[in-house]
């Protein structure tokens, strides 16, 4: 074992020795737990003073509201509030504190530094102090207080020393070689009832049944693991483990595809992976259920731009990832499966259980390695163009993240609908129905108009995957022309497949006769559809 002791000149922690190694860390530790209650001390008196000025500036006469009458109240509510503070121990941030704690903890202190100033203002006969600037000022710094103390609790929560998770170390020496000895696995076997009682003790027994539901019985070659470290995965041995079952959360995992890519390298083909993730709408539900009504709208709404808004703007996204660390992210159903299928994995079955939804997929085929997948809401599509080359159609985001690598399995699963249509496709958003029904999300393509990708009036630009469904002679027909914003689709109005190939075959053979006179009939036919027959965009 090596002992690393501080050097020379640095203090009386610099002497040698167990017991004064002892209490210099300890010193240490409470040196550093002051430090961090005056940061907090300080971060929220600059809360309290900035709500006080905030609410001011709101008045029509601002300049009454900063006189000495109101300044020495503020001063008053300072001194209740301080004492309330360390009273109540809000400053007294620690890992394993959760946010019900912090949320007490700031409605409690807050609550009782209200009281008492009403009382001191009581007592004093003081009634022309503004109610508005007292209750203003105490509502806004404890909103204040609960998004920022939301933020330092993500912080410090997900911290991590040495480079190694500390609540999941990486696996023991010994196991890794027991397996990687095994010349020809024969000898190695894995009790099914045991590995069942871990997942049960860890997780409960919903869970438990699921993945006894989606592993075979009598397979002995399971890895069971709770972990959001990618070292802990690739330090087993490739193709030995049939199946990997991993019962923490993917929203807790930092590099949640090139985690799923490291199980995809370990698994064989036709391998089972399994594991638990929290989609968005039990996330709605989890928070609204966990606070009283008012304030919880109030925390989903900061919740949703924290965690929903933040991560998808370029100049956000950083400060997204330093405050959380990636833990506890925001997934939806769609996102979560097409990370999956993005990495070379099909479902196998899902299920929610105990607020979780459970998946169970088989690996199918390798990683597509996406170095640039749509993510923010201002996505490049891909899509077949002129002479079979494929182009980037510009968009805005109306779908899932991940969302595009679903196009097969929604096919399987939901067949079309009328006009072409997925049934029921879960991958849009709320958001993206409104675009879709005003037109916005197709605005951006102008810019592939301008680049000479595409014109005005032509047949759409389809995906690979739609694409395949056409009939051969049409996919070699309709490759010869630049596609277009408005297709034909909107003009004929068709409810099929079928009927759509039809309505895109008649608009190429009047094309060909006359190219102006067919597109300039076909726009204003359109444009007639979308005004007066309410088509719309799909």
């Amino acid at each position: 074992m090596i002992t690393v002791l501080p050097e020379a000149g640095q203090g009386r922690c610099s002497t040698a020795g167990g017991r004064q190694a002892t209490i210099c860390f300890r010193q240490s530790v409470k040196m550093a737990h002051h430090r961090q209650k005056l940061i907090i001390f300080l971060l929220d008196m600059l809360i309290l003073t900035g709500s006080f000025l905030v609410v001011a500036l709101y008045k029509p006469a601002t300049a009454r509201y900063l006189s000495d009458e109101y300044l020495y109240a503020f001063a008053a509510l300072v001194v209740v509030w301080t004492v309330s503070s360390f009273y109540f121990k809000k400053y007294s941030f620690k890992k394993k504190h959760k946010v019900d704690r912090l949320v007490k903890v700031v409605l409690l202190s807050n609550f009782v530094s209200l009281g008492v100033i009403l009382v001191i203002f009581t007592l004093l006969w003081i009634s022309g102090y503004s109610r508005l600037m007292l209750f203003g000022t105490i509502t806004l710094a404890t909103l204040l207080e609960l998004f920022a103390g939301n933020l330092y609790g993500s912080l410090i929560r997900t911290t991590t020393r040495n480079g190694h998770d500390l609540v999941n170390p990486p696996p023991r020496a010994w196991e890794i070689a027991e397996a990687r000895n095994c010349e020809d696995y024969s000898d190695f076997t894995l009790n099914t009832e045991k590995v069942m009682l871990a997942v049960e003790e860890e997780c409960g027994p919903g869970i438990h049944n699921f993945m006894a539901g989606h592993i075979d019985g009598g397979c002995d070659r399971t890895l069971v693991v709770s972990t959001g470290s990618r070292f802990n995965i690739e330090m087993q041995p490739d193709g030995f483990y049939k199946a990997v079952v991993n019962m923490k959360r993917v929203n807790d995992i930092r590099l949640i595809n090139k985690f799923f890519e490291s199980v995809s390298r370990k698994l064989p083909p036709d391998g089972i992976f399994i594991g638990c993730a929290e989609t968005t709408v039990q996330r709605k539900k989890r928070i609204l259920k966990k606070y009283p009504p008012v304030l919880n709208r109030v925390m989903y709404l900061l919740d949703y731009i924290l965690k929903r808004v933040f991560p998808k703007f370029i100049l956000t996204r950083k400060l997204y990832y330093l405050i959380t660390r990636g833990s506890n992210r925001v997934l939806s159903r769609a996102e979560l499966l097409g990370r999956l299928y993005s990495c070379g994995f099909e479902l196998k079955g899902d299920q929610f259980v105990n607020g979780l939804y459970c998946f169970s997929a088989t690996k199918s085929g390798e990683p597509v390695y996406d170095l640039s997948p749509t993510y923010g809401p201002f996505v490049k599509l891909r899509r077949v163009g002129k002479d079979g080359k494929p182009i980037r159609v510009y968009k805005f985001r109306t779908m899932h993240p991940y969302a595009e690598y679903l196009q097969d399995f929604l096919f399987e699963t939901n067949n079309l609908d009328n006009g072409g249509k997925y049934k029921n496709d879960f991958r849009v958003t709320t958001l993206g129905r409104i675009m879709r029904a005003l037109w916005i999300d197709e605005l951006p393509m102008f810019i592939n108009f301008l680049k000479g990708e595409v014109k005005l009036v032509g047949v759409r630009p389809l995906s690979r995957q739609y694409f395949s469904l056409y009939d051969e002679e049409l996919q070699e027909r309709r490759v010869r022309y630049r596609p277009g914003l408005v297709p034909p689709f909107y003009y004929d109005m068709p409810q099929t497949l079928r009927e759509i190939q039809d309505s895109e075959c008649r608009y190429l053979d009047e094309y060909d006769r006359s190219p102006l006179l067919t597109d300039t009939r076909y726009l204003f036919g359109a444009m007639y559809n979308i005004i007066f027959k309410k088509a719309r965009s799909c």
